[in-house]
């Protein structure tokens, strides 16, 4: 399963990362697309429902499912198990392993800025008209500021968010979970301090990792990879991502 909210970029120069697997692994490749103009939320309660129809009604039984979530997507992904788990779905006895590509758990800062923007054009009177334009930004992209992907995490319903400072939903206990990130770096420094993100997401933000150890995700190193030289988008179409990819879905991690 493998989650994105635009169907043209599911494959990338050449590449499909499900299909590729499906020849290599025999896995079933199925794609959610989403609106990523809708609060994440949302999209996961939906994906939830929809996984458990889909599961009911397969024509043999399911006996494992993997979820694979590019940006949003994993959150998409994170959000609909946890809603899953309060109906009492069955799917989540199923799922495996849930691979996040480039997903911003604690946010994107790209979208944070954009927040600021608005904030300070709205400060006059003059320029509030393109404050409130600058605010057309939908409600999901508002919702990556800081990887909010449950109801509570929306105050109010605006669209505007809120950072959360204690614990967030942990990653499901039971699940083989592996992150990666992208750098646009061109190959590892020598200096210690972490590389640059992608362009959108944070590498520190696509691994989990946190300086409040209440919100760090604990994706054990073995299940992590950063891989250079690319954007957000590049990771679709990535053979070195493909190579991570194969790797853990064909072994027992």
């Amino acid at each position: 399963m493998f989650c994105s909210g635009c169907v043209s970029i599911l494959g990338r120069d050449g590449h499909d990362h499900g299909a590729s697997l499906a020849r290599d692994l025999g896995y079933t490749a199925i794609y959610l697309h989403y609106n990523s103009g809708r609060h994440i939320a949302d999209n996961g309660r939906e994906f939830a429902e929809m996984l458990e129809t889909l599961l009911r009604e397969w024509p043999v039984p399911v006996s494992e499912l993997s979820i694979v979530g590019h940006s949003m997507g994993g959150l998409v992904a994170r959000s609909a198990h946890h809603y899953a788990r309060q109906a009492h779905h069955a799917w989540p006895e199923r799922l495996k392993k849930l691979i996040f590509l480039g997903t911003p758990h604690h946010g994107a800062p790209l979208e944070r800025a954009g927040n600021q923007v608005d904030l300070l054009v709205g400060i006059s009177p003059y320029t509030e008209p393109l404050s409130r334009l600058g605010q057309i930004r939908s409600a999901g992209i508002k919702d990556l500021r800081y990887g909010n992907f449950l109801d509570p995490d929306v105050a109010g319903r605006d669209g505007k968010g809120a950072q959360r400072t204690g614990p967030t939903v942990p990653l499901p206990g039971d699940v083989a979970c592996f992150a990666i990130a992208a750098s646009r770096q061109a190959r590892p420094g020598g200096s210690g301090r972490p590389p640059p993100g992608d362009g959108l997401v944070p590498v520190a933000s696509a691994l989990g990792r946190h300086d409040n150890a209440a919100l760090a995700l604990p994706i054990p190193a073995a299940r992590q990879a950063i891989c250079y030289g690319l954007n957000h988008f590049d990771l679709l179409g990535s053979r070195v991502v493909y190579d991570h990819l194969r790797r853990w879905l064909a072994t027992n991690q």
